[in-house]
């Protein structure tokens, strides 16, 4: 396939999704969901028999996890389409109305960013989230899935672009990449892809990085932390350790390492470790962890590693200064959590730690679009440039500077025959 030509197509086609009303964008999230639902049955049957591969192929635990599209995960997909619909348009809205001097009146208004190329991990949720989030942005998007969801992919991208086209989108507002091989030649399309949000291990994350002159969002790793401080309430911080740890171990934004004060650690660590909480999670703790409840010991490697397993490692520190170095030497800045009742401690710690989402007393597995009200996500920034945290709607939209006048020249205001006034509306 010439990825050159197809991506110069979609590029075209992009220029009509972005000036699409926001009627017909609600229209097709709302065919899609009459869709999905119609067509459930085969979904569910496609997606048994990716599962299937994946097990005779032994694929680990974590990836059978994020494979699974049930009725559960349709009725997430689906709760987020409506979200979605009943958001305000993000497009064509006026950021700032300046008049530079009489009859010149400069706006700056809100636009799609044009083709977003999406390569994310085995769950076909995915699929479905970001498509629809690209149709509400007035996005075209190029979507590559992992080869272990292909026949559910395969299957939820045909319902999807069919109930799109009915709606009036362009040809080009949705396209499916099947062979992981032409991935490489994606990365190439530098002259009609916007951006790429890779979703996936560090190492993938950096090839695409280094291998592409396409803008990369996204994050590589997600290694989340609690720190519990001396006042903590344990009736707060059991839950919300446990939620964050094995509530859906398989997402970045699963709790990966325990930092524990010293002088609540007796306390709260037998407590956890015979908590009914605690599950089948494996506990590695450091030497000081070791002297106060039986567990694994940990590694410096373990502190670095985004485990997507039911392991945990725990640290105790002397202090909140220990705890905020250690997160963001070793943390990936993406969600991290103070479990305190002391508010000075908790405005601190938001401060100094230098993530995306910083929280207090509640769980990491809160990062995410759909809960904070975006209607779903394309993936977790953790860069600083553009968009962070969820990449909601407000994350897939740029702006353009439309400056409207009536035979004005620069000349005029070089040579002192006017002035600006710069007088906002």
């Amino acid at each position: 396939m010439n990825y050159n030509e197809l991506t110069k197509q979609i590029k075209l086609d992009s220029y009509m999704m972005s000036s699409l009303p926001i009627q017909i964008r609600n229209a097709a999230l709302s065919n899609i969901i009459e869709a999905l639902l119609a067509k459930k049955d085969d979904i569910f049957l496609a997606n048994k028999e990716d599962l299937e591969s994946a097990e005779s192929n032994n694929e680990p635990a974590p990836i059978l996890n994020r494979l699974i599209f049930d009725s559960h995960k349709l009725k997430g997909v689906i709760d987020g389409i409506s979200s979605l619909i009943s958001l305000k348009d993000p497009l064509f809205n006026l950021q700032l109305v300046r008049e530079l001097d009489q009859g010149l009146i400069l706006k700056k208004e809100t636009c799609p960013i044009g083709v977003i190329g999406v390569i994310f991990e085995s769950r076909p949720d995915a699929l479905v989230q970001i498509s629809t989030l690209c149709i509400k942005s007035g996005n075209c998007s190029i979507l590559k899935g992992g080869k272990e969801a292909a026949k559910t992919n395969k299957i939820l991208f045909d319902v999807i672009y069919a109930a799109g086209i009915d709606a009036g989108l362009p040809k080009g507002f949705m396209t499916l990449i099947e062979n992981r091989a032409d991935i490489n030649e994606l990365i190439k399309c530098h002259d009609s892809i916007d951006l790429l949000i890779p979703r996936g291990s560090n190492s993938f994350v950096q090839y695409i990085m280094s291998n592409s002159k396409i803008p990369v969002m996204g994050h590589a790793d997600g290694v989340c932390h609690i720190y519990v401080d001396q006042s903590a309430d344990l009736d707060k911080a059991l839950p919300v350790i446990m939620d964050s740890k094995a509530q859906y171990v398989t997402a970045c934004n699963t709790l990966e390492t325990l930092l524990v004060h010293k002088d609540i650690a007796a306390e709260l660590l037998p407590a956890l470790q015979n908590s009914s909480y605690a599950g089948n999670v494996e506990l590695r703790g450091c030497p000081k962890t070791l002297k106060t409840i039986d567990c694994i010991p940990a590694t410096e490697e373990d502190f670095k590693t985004e485990y997507l397993d039911f392991i945990l490692s725990i640290k105790i520190v002397e202090n909140l200064d220990e705890a905020i170095n250690h997160i963001n030497k070793y943390g990936s800045h993406h969600t991290d959590c103070i479990v305190t009742e002391i508010t000075g401690d908790a405005t601190k710690f938001m401060a100094l730690v230098d993530s995306a989402n910083v929280y207090q007393n509640c769980s990491t597995r809160f990062a995410d679009g759909y809960r904070y009200g975006f209607g779903a996500e394309v993936g977790i920034s953790t860069g600083k440039l553009h968009a962070r945290g969820p990449v909601g709607l407000d994350g897939l939209v740029t702006y353009k500077y439309k400056l409207f006048g009536n035979g004005h020249i620069v000349a005029d205001y070089v040579e002192g025959r006017k002035n600006f006034n710069f007088v906002d509306k």
